[in-house]
């Protein structure tokens, strides 16, 4: 069996101003600590063996306060640009109702959640899962094959990549999926990595 654990960052000062994030580096609130204190309260069952994160600030010190919660904090971590948020290109910075009124509700939720759109000089969703999810694959399945036990926190649409990927999300139906900051997801597998359960905390 070999289990594998999502956590979306800690609310960050752009989720609280309501703007697009994208890959700007910006900082957690106090909230966004407390989110990732609390996430790692909720793991305190789970000994991880190798923890993952993106090279954004806000990814990496939720890591840090979940491995702290939970003294693991000497497991190997590793960084990588593959589990960035996807970049919302000229969006980014701007805050979302203010765009929804430039451009209408419409054409920004698209641009949000669609599959294959991109926002102007961005990525599409599709970009994104075409970093995340070979990564994964290459990298990660091997190690829970393994029985290593795996802990992932990176941000809300690397995330969506791979639940498509992981619980076989069709495009139209991840356009419906948003994940809350700081809820870890738990995957457990067989040991041919067959899907067995998803839980929420």
């Amino acid at each position: 069996m070999a289990l594998l654990t999502l956590i979306r960052h800690g609310q960050s000062t752009y989720n609280l101003e309501n703007r697009f994030t994208g890959n700007t580096d910006v900082e957690l609130t106090p909230l966004g600590k407390e989110e990732a204190k609390r996430a790692g309260e909720k793991l305190k069952n789970i000994t991880f063996t190798t923890a993952y994160t993106s090279m954004l600030k806000r990814a990496q010190e939720t890591l840090q306060i979940v491995l702290e919660e939970l003294k693991q904090t000497t497991i190997p971590v590793i960084k990588i640009a593959a589990f960035d948020e996807r970049r919302y290109g000229s969006l980014q910075g701007l805050n979302k109702a203010e765009t929804a009124l430039k451009y209408g509700d419409a054409q920004v939720e698209i641009w949000r959640r669609s599959y294959d759109v991109c926002p102007p000089d961005g990525e599409s969703l599709k970009d994104t899962f075409n970093r995340t999810v070979p990564y994964y694959k290459q990298e990660i399945e091997p190690k829970l094959k393994a029985g290593e036990t795996i802990l992932i926190v990176a941000h809300g649409n690397s995330l969506r990549s791979l639940m498509m990927y992981l619980e076989n999300i069709s495009p139209e139906a991840i356009a419906e999926v948003n994940i809350a900051t700081g809820s870890p997801r738990l995957y457990t597998f067989d040991n041919e990595l067959k899907l067995m359960s998803v839980n929420y905390l």
